[in-house]
C-alpha cells in the first residue's frame, strides 16, 4: 500500500499518475533488441566487473536512479529512499526538477536530503524553458548544484509536456543561446535531458559542439509525459488539453535509435522504458556509457528501502549475467555486433532518413 499522503496535493499529481500503467508509451521498443546468446562463456561470472566511470566520477555499475521528484513532503521521502540504495550499491542519482526550491526556499530540503548519503554521482536537474526565459543562469545553475551538494547539472527538455500542461511555459527563444552561455560559465558538467520524446543525431552533434558534456536521451518508449498532462488535463475538466495530450501520448524518437544516434557524438545515458539489468545491458551495447531508470525505481521506492535495495541489486546481477551469456568478460565488451533489432525499431532504424543521423 502507498502511503496517501504521498499521493496527496498538486506537486504528487506526477508522481500519482506516473505510478499508473496509463502513464506508459503503448510500446517498450527497448523488447526489439535481442541479444545474441554464446553457450560456451568467455569468464566466470564472479570475474566480471561493472565499475565505470561517467561523468568523471566511478559507479559500481553503469546505473543511475532517474530524476522523478522533490518539492513537497512525499518527494522528500521518496528522494531519501533513492538516496540511501544508490549511496549503498554506488549508483547515480538525479533529483527532479529543482525548480520550485528556486522559488520557495522552504522546499529545498526535499532535494538537499540526497547529500546526506555518500552518492558517487548526484546530479542537479532545472527546465530548459527556465533557462530561456532568463529565470535560470549561471548563478542560479550553480545554486541548484550546491543544493544537493551535486557533482553535474542536468537541463531537461521537456516542450512536449508543456505544449500539454494548460500552466505549461512554451517559450524556447533563446535557449540555445541561454544553453552555451550556461556551458561556457559553469565549472560542472552540464547535460542536456530529455523527457520521453528522444534526441537526434542532429542535435546531439550540435550539442557536442556546444561543449555539453553529455545527454540524456530520455526517448520514446516509457514514461510519457504528454500522457500523464492528459490525464491531469481530463481530471481537472480540460477536455482541449486532454485530446491533445491523448493526440501526442505516442510521440518521440525510440529510445533505442536515439542513444544509438547520440553516442555518435557525444557521451549518452540511455533512458525511456529501461526497466531492469537486460534493458541497461541493450543501451550499453548500442552506445551508451549508462542507463537511468526512474519509473522502475519509483514502483518500489514508494514501499520503501527494502524493496528498492532488492530491486537495485537485481538490476546490477542482471547485468552482469548479460556480460557472461554473450560470452564477454567486461562491459566494454558489449557492442552492437551481438544484438538483434527487431520489429518497430527495426522499421525505425531503416526508415529514418540519415539526414538525422
Amino acid at each position: 500500500m502507498i502511503p496517501e499522503d504521498i499521493l496527496r496535493g498538486r506537486k504528487a499529481d506526477h508522481i500519482r499518475i506516473a505510478l499508473s500503467p496509463d502513464s506508459q508509451h503503448p510500446y517498450n521498443f527497448w523488447d526489439d533488441i535481442r541479444f545474441i546468446h554464446n553457450p560456451i562463456p568467455e569468464a566466470d561470472l564472479e570475474e566480471i566487473d561493472l565499475e565505470v566511470e561517467v561523468l568523471g566520477r566511478r559507479l559500481s555499475a553503469p546505473v543511475i536512479i532517474g530524476c522523478m521528484t522533490g518539492g513537497f513532503e512525499g518527494g522528500r521521502r521518496i528522494n531519501e529512499v533513492l538516496a540511501e540504495v544508490a549511496s549503498e550499491l554506488g549508483l547515480g542519482m538525479c533529483v527532479g526538477s529543482q525548480r520550485a526550491a528556486l522559488e520557495d526556499p522552504s522546499l529545498r530540503g526535499t532535494f538537499s536530503v540526497v547529500a546526506d548519503y555518500d552518492i558517487p554521482l548526484r546530479i542537479a536537474n532545472i527546465g530548459g524553458p527556465q533557462l530561456a526565459m532568463g529565470k535560470v543562469g549561471p548563478e542560479q545553475a550553480r545554486q541548484l548544484v550546491d543544493m544537493i551538494d551535486g557533482h553535474a547539472l542536468a537541463v531537461h527538455l521537456n516542450y512536449a509536456q508543456e505544449v500539454v500542461q494548460p500552466e505549461g511555459e512554451t517559450r524556447a527563444r533563446g535557449l540555445m543561446s541561454a544553453l552555451r552561455r550556461l556551458v561556457e560559465e559553469a565549472d560542472f558538467p552540464i547535460i542536456v535531458k530529455e523527457t520521453g520524446c528522444g534526441i537526434d543525431g542532429v542535435t546531439a552533434k550540435k550539442l557536442s559542439k556546444m561543449g555539453v558534456a553529455a545527454v540524456d536521451v530520455g526517448g520514446a518508449g516509457g514514461t510519457s509525459f504528454t500522457a500523464i498532462e492528459a490525464v491531469r488535463a481530463r481530471e481537472a475538466g480540460n477536455d482541449l488539453k486532454a485530446l491533445v495530450g491523448e493526440s501526442f501520448a505516442d510521440w518521440g524518437i525510440p529510445a533505442p535509435l536515439s542513444v544509438y544516434l547520440s553516442s555518435r557524438y557525444l557521451d549518452t545515458i540511455a533512458s525511456g522504458g529501461i526497466r531492469n539489468g537486460v534493458d541497461v545491458a541493450r543501451a550499453l551495447a548500442l552506445g551508451a556509457e549508462a542507463a537511468s531508470m526512474a519509473r522502475a525505481f519509483l514502483l518500489r521506492a514508494v514501499k520503501g528501502k527494502e524493496e528498492t535495495l532488492t530491486f537495485a541489486r537485481s538490476v546490477v546481477e542482471e547485468l552482469r549475467a548479460v556480460v557472461f551469456l554473450t560470452g564477454n568478460s567486461t562491459l566494454e565488451d558489449l557492442d552492437e555486433d551481438e544484438i538483434v533489432v527487431l520489429g518497430r525499431t527495426k522499421e525505425w532504424f531503416e526508415a529514418m532518413d540519415e539526414e538525422w543521423w
